[in-house]
């Protein structure tokens, strides 16, 4: 029998698609979110949902004996997390004590849980391997913050961790809500609206991309391969994009010549991401997805679902 798995941040863009991929599989899941970001439609059926926040004390009473919790919840936009560090800190650090604590007291089998590639905007080593930690903006420290919590849970209470550090995924569901929207899904909604898409800074960052399935993938493969246990792992596709290349691939593929409209950077975003897989792909996992299909297979998700008129 599988074991249950228990989601936070199910409501999510990397969430809903996990708890998807999940259920197709057989596993029965459990999704926890308080909706402050996600969207409950985005909630596959067939989860046991609880609307919650990761700070309650009631999340460990969610967690069956046994199961694995894939750590997802987390406060996430940059310029949100800089303007407000004491709620970034209380969301992605207390956040992910609290689930960690209710782990070990409900007798969880692991915590898969998720870092971040924004762990190295200070670095220059082009690809980066894990060991290279430079975390510059709140979210990254709040993220670096976390991860010492959870070796100390790892030391002092033999939990079995992996951490997965993200770097730009992609695909149905991203996030155009965000104050500042990923760059996809931002560059597709307005050229589909006609409108012009704003660059932030001169457009000359860089950007490792990886489709949300290929994360999938390997989320699968934490739950089965005992290599995973302890381990921190880069996901991301091991190729870079400026953010000019993403905008005329996106513009050719829709057809559009609108020109975008650039302003100020950004505070506390890296100039380049990309990432070293070599730890990933010694375990046998490998991106699949092109950019040029999965940018294709993201325009025909906002085609067939309706576009939403408000980015």
């Amino acid at each position: 029998m599988k074991p249950a798995i228990v989601i936070t941040g199910v409501a999510g863009f990397i969430g809903s698609n996990l708890a998807d991929r999940l259920l197709a599989e057989g596993y029965p899941v459990i999704g926890v979110d308080d909706l402050s970001a996600g969207v409950r439609e985005q909630v596959p059926e067939g989860t046991s949902f609880y609307h919650m926040d990761v700070r309650s004390p009631e999340v460990q009473s969610l967690i069956p004996e046994g199961s694995v919790v894939f750590h997802l919840a987390a406060k996430n936009c940059i310029s949100d997390c800089q303007s407000d560090p004491l709620e970034t800190a209380s969301v992605n650090v207390t956040g992910t004590v609290n689930v960690l604590e209710a782990a070990v007291r409900a007798g969880a089998s692991k915590v898969v849980y998720a870092e971040s590639s924004a762990l190295y905007e200070g670095t220059r080593v082009f690809p980066t391997p894990e060991a290279e930690v430079h975390p510059e903006s709140v979210y990254a420290v709040s993220k670096l913050a976390a991860r010492v919590f959870a070796e100390a849970y790892r030391r002092f209470h033999g939990l079995r961790l992996t951490a997965l550090r993200y770097f730009c995924v992609y695909g149905p569901r991203q996030d155009y809500r965000r104050t500042v929207p990923p760059l996809m899904s931002a560059f597709i909604l307005a050229l589909l609206h006609g409108e012009r898409p704003v660059i932030y800074g001169s457009g000359k960052k860089r950007r490792d991309f990886v489709h949300v399935d290929d994360v999938n993938a390997f989320h699968l493969q934490c739950l089965t391969d005992p290599r995973t246990d302890g381990g921190t792992f880069n996901l991301g596709s091991g190729v870079n994009y400026s953010v000019l290349e993403i905008y005329g691939r996106t513009a050719a593929l829709l057809k559009s010549e609108l020109q975008p409209v650039f302003k100020p950077d950004l505070p506390g975003e890296a100039q380049e991401t990309l990432a070293d897989i070599s730890a990933t792909t010694a375990l046998g996992w490998r991106p699949k997805v092109s950019l040029e299909e999965g940018l294709c297979g993201f325009v025909d998700y906002y085609r067939k679902m309706g576009i939403p008129w408000k980015v």
